[in-house]
């Protein structure tokens, strides 16, 4: 069977895709035939504006519609307090626990020699420049990187480099969160309970 090439080139695209297979990534592009052609139209606009009507914010590095983000712009926000996060997609999975009200900081991933990622790789110079900008009016940074091998890495360096910074710095209080989030599990698929209670329960880090 000969199979047209426009078919052969959304199949390499689905597969490119992180968890889709090459039997994951025909199924999706043969359904997709089958799909109106005024939803084709609809969801491939949706694919060409995703990067073009978002923007990363400059101090939390979230993504959002506007920079600085909404969050940031919130002058309810505790602004002493910083969470900081591997994914935006942490951000609202604490923001639908209701009990977080400071600001975050997403590194957009881990330390994960295995993967090439270094601390060069994620924003955790961002981060400590921002610490050191903000200087005495951070009280509380709350390292809540994914309870792995990797998220623990990830917090462990973070903490070095923000006790490095030295004057100006060292009453900051360094926090992870408590009990509750299972051990290898990913902030985004934890329950709202969950997170409520590994957010009341952080501990001194």
């Amino acid at each position: 069977m000969r199979i047209p090439r426009a078919i052969i080139r959304l199949i390499e695209a689905f597969e490119k895709l992180p968890g889709v297979g090459p039997k994951t990534a025909q199924r999706l592009t043969f359904y997709l035939l089958h799909v109106p052609q005024e939803h084709l139209e609809s969801f491939a606009n949706a694919l060409v504006n995703l990067k073009k009507s978002t923007v990363l914010c400059s101090v939390c590095k979230n993504i959002g519609e506007t920079d600085p983000c909404y969050i940031c712009e919130d002058r309810n926000r505790d602004k002493s307090t910083i969470m900081v996060v591997e994914q935006p997609l942490d951000i609202l999975a604490m923001e639908r626990s209701g009990r977080y009200k400071g600001v975050y900081h997403v590194l957009h991933g881990a330390i994960n020699p295995l993967e090439n990622i270094g601390p060069d790789e994620i924003f955790i110079k961002k981060l400590t420049e921002r610490v050191k900008g903000e200087g005495e009016r951070v009280k509380e940074i709350i390292l809540a990187t994914n309870p792995t091998m990797e998220g623990e890495a990830t917090a462990m360096y973070i903490k070095r480099q923000i006790i490095d910074l030295g004057n100006g710095t060292s009453s900051i209080k360094i926090t992870r969160l408590g009990v509750g989030v299972p051990t290898g599990a990913d902030l985004e698929y934890a329950d709202d309970m969950t997170l409520r209670h590994a957010i009341e329960g952080r501990r001194e880090f």
